[in-house]
């Protein structure tokens, strides 16, 4: 079942239209960047061709998938969100369990089906299934940076009200069942409050972002940990310096390559960017797409895409039930 237009009265809403834009926003660019995933830049179509109904003759990625399916960025995003709005906190227990869910049986997987999930997220899953903790179960070594765990942690950025550190604190708690290299921790705060920059409207997030990690680092309680996020800040910023961005799987080319696409000036173009990096097409449209969902609103997603999104009996009801929530903590604060 497709969203279609279900979400007209959500469009005219004004009061949430930046936090349901960014998660909406991340699952139209995940379903959008399927159709072209695994293929090099020189293999796709021309820019006015992506779309999310791949071109009659281009060889569509996972083929039997139907168009406007999100993959495991989408699903996992979904299972962060529904576990923070029935939890009211952040339940590494509870999201762990999620997850496995999801590989296991399906769950937020539109018709059920995972198709498509990295080595490491499915090897720290089974370690979950086998009894290991959770914050021990992910991959711990500089090879173990892919992009898994920053794909999925929007909905905590967008969910949360606590102070920036308590936001930095729970990115990396939630990157830990699958990704538990300090770079991918570093990583996932380093988006969030990238996220919080970009809801606050604020002139430069980018910037923002980076000076306010630093600042939370430098009082990091721990000083072992203060000397390895700082490290892994400065292993951030010099990306540019060093490489280009070319959406790989990688954490940190995921990031600026999603820095470059958002440099465009409407969500559509922005999406349309990030999945002319090839490669890991769906990952880096979800990234980008998620932020650009919340700095163009829910209203500037393009109707045709939010049309063709399939599993609106999935993500409807969480939509519905964090905009209560977030009406509700609204009304407290004031």
């Amino acid at each position: 079942m497709s969203i279609g237009n279900d979400f007209t009265s959500m469009r005219q809403h004004n009061e949430f239209n930046a936090e349901l834009g960014g998660v909406v926003g991340l699952l139209v660019g995940d379903a959008v960047g399927v159709g072209y995933e695994f293929r090099p830049p020189e293999r796709l179509p021309s820019r006015d061709q992506i779309e999310m109904v791949t071109p009659a003759e281009f060889r569509r990625s996972h083929a039997g998938v139907p168009a406007g399916t999100w993959s495991d960025d989408g699903a996992q995003a979904l299972c962060l969100l529904a576990s923070l709005l029935e939890c009211g906190t952040l339940s590494l227990t509870d999201f762990a369990g999620r997850l496995v869910r999801w590989l296991n049986h399906g769950y937020m997987a539109i018709d059920g089906d995972v198709f498509d999930v990295g080595i490491q997220t499915g090897e720290a899953l089974r370690n979950i299934g086998d009894g290991v903790s959770p914050r021990e179960s992910g991959g711990a070594s500089e090879m173990d940076n892919g992009n898994g765990s920053l794909m999925r942690v929007l909905p905590l950025a967008i969910w949360h009200a606590g102070t920036d550190e308590a936001l930095v604190k729970d990115a990396h708690l939630q990157s830990l069942p699958t990704h538990a290299h300090p770079r991918s921790l570093v990583a996932c705060a380093f988006y969030c409050l990238l996220a919080r920059g970009y809801l606050r409207n604020l002139g430069d997030p980018w910037s923002w972002a980076d000076e306010r990690l630093e600042a939370i680092y430098e009082a990091w309680p721990r000083e072992e940990e203060k000397t390895v996020f700082l490290s892994e800040l400065n292993v951030l910023r010099r990306f540019p310096k060093t490489d280009r961005p070319r959406g790989t799987g990688y954490v940190i080319d995921t990031l600026w390559s999603a820095r470059r696409a958002l440099e465009e000036s409407s969500f559509e173009d922005v999406v349309r960017t990030a999945i002319l990096f090839g490669h890991d097409t769906d990952t880096t449209a979800a990234v980008a797409g998620g932020l650009a969902g919340i700095r163009f609103g829910l209203a500037g997603v393009p109707a045709r895409w939010v049309g063709a999104l399939r599993g609106y009996e999935l993500v409807a009801p969480l939509l519905v039930a964090f905009a209560a929530d977030a009406s509700g903590s609204l009304e407290q604060r004031n």
